[in-house]
């Protein structure tokens, strides 16, 4: 039981052939609580879409299971103007995350507060790689362009985010949209590991600028690969050249710059970053 993630607006449009009264369709943005052991943890502004994907995804790329087994329940509840997603966690799991949010909670008891918020949100992304064969430069602008084709909201509305896992050979087989970036990636990170799709046999594709959350957790995906098509923060970077995965923005068609690993892309590709 979910809301509709998109609504019908009336609207006067201007345009160059004169002035209109219209319905248009505009994104829904909800507040989603991510509540764990009984205890909200986070507060999202988000599509109310795939909703157990969000929970699966966010708690993969956020540290706090290994992988959905850990999970004891799941359920999605109206709150009111809100939605609460109540996780409850296995006992090694639940005792990790007790663990964890101690050692988060600062001198005035806000969660948000001291030295450790800090450090956490500066955490080290996981390492990816390995023997991923190098992908031919054809691929980063297929992605894109297939990624464009699997947003039906974004299609209706022009106002929502996606993010996409493309294979070489397959193209996109997985892709999730939201009205916020983070929220996109965290609802394709529940999808892959739902499917059982191994995040390090493709890339993750983005239609927003890459920040280092971004980095972070695709890095929690496994891929070491992401495609962006707006631009990288300096922090971004180097959380990404550190972890090993190769990060390509600001693509436009066949153009596109190479910002790390450059190794990873083929046919001498890499001899256009400085």
């Amino acid at each position: 039981m979910t809301r509709p993630p998109l609504a019908s607006t009336p609207r006067i449009a201007r345009r160059a052939a004169g002035t209109s009264a219209s319905a248009r369709m505009v994104p829904e943005e909800t507040p989603v609580a991510l509540s764990y052991a009984g205890t909200t943890h986070a507060v999202m502004m988000a599509s109310p879409a795939d909703l157990e994907d969000f929970a699966i995804g966010f708690s993969i790329t956020e540290g706090i299971i290994a992988s959905p087994e850990e999970i004891d329940t799941l359920e999605v509840e109206e709150m009111g103007p809100g939605i609460d997603i109540r996780i409850h966690l296995k006992d090694v799991a639940n005792r990790r995350f007790e663990a964890r949010r101690r050692r988060l909670a600062g001198p005035v008891g806000c969660g948000l507060c001291g030295i450790e918020s800090i450090e956490e949100a500066m955490r080290e992304a996981s390492k990816v790689g390995g023997n991923h064969p190098p992908l031919e430069p054809a691929a980063i602008s297929d992605a894109v362009r297939l990624l464009s084709r699997n947003q039906p909201f974004h299609a209706e509305t022009g106002a929502v985010h996606a993010a996409g896992f493309y294979v070489p050979g397959r193209g996109i087989v997985a892709a999730r949209e939201d009205v916020g970036r983070h929220n996109a990636l965290d609802k394709l990170a529940g999808a892959l590991v739902r499917a059982g799709i191994d995040g390090a046999t493709g890339a993750v594709v983005v239609t927003s600028r890459v920040s280092v959350e971004m980095v972070q957790k695709t890095a929690a995906i496994g891929s070491p690969f992401i495609f962006a098509v707006s631009a990288p923060t300096a922090l971004a970077i180097r959380t990404a050249e550190a972890a090993g995965m190769t990060l390509v923005a600001l693509v436009r068609g066949d153009e596109y710059d190479i910002f790390t690993h450059p190794d990873r892309i083929s046919s001498g590709a890499a001899q256009h970053v400085a």
